[in-house]
């Protein structure tokens, strides 16, 4: 996974990391984010790859880092917007939606153009400036 927060609040998220790839760049990234203490998007236009088994290591480096920092999270992550253009992979998603929002604290949420995504982003974003 990597980040890019060049157009913060709009955070494009790819998950194509590879094996081998540094998952601490990325927890750092994020915590950059949260440091804005500001609200955003995370926008992906790519789904994990089913291809991809997280060891234990990083299960429990991401289970920590996540109840570290649960409380802004839930506070400044806005939601996870995943652009998937095929219908029947978009329901899919909705199902894995409910366990998603459980762990992140903030829901996942489906488009299936990049217009959409960002229409629904600063839907978002608008409402929670409010």
């Amino acid at each position: 996974m990597s980040m890019n927060s060049a157009n913060f609040p709009f955070v494009w998220i790819d998950f194509g990391g590879g094996p081998g790839h540094d998952s601490q760049q990325d927890f750092e990234e994020f915590e950059t984010n949260l440091k804005r203490e500001e609200p955003f998007v995370l926008l992906s236009a790519s789904a994990p790859g089913e291809d991809h088994e997280h060891t234990q290591e990083e299960k429990k480096r991401t289970s920590l880092w996540m109840k570290k920092h649960k409380a802004e999270l839930r506070k400044l992550v806005v939601a996870m917007i995943l652009i998937e253009p095929n219908t029947a992979k978009r329901f899919g998603f909705k199902a894995f939606s409910v366990v998603f929002a459980k762990f992140w604290g903030y829901p996942l949420m489906l488009a299936s153009s990049r217009e959409e995504a960002m229409a629904i982003a600063e839907k978002l974003l608008s409402v929670k400036s409010l």
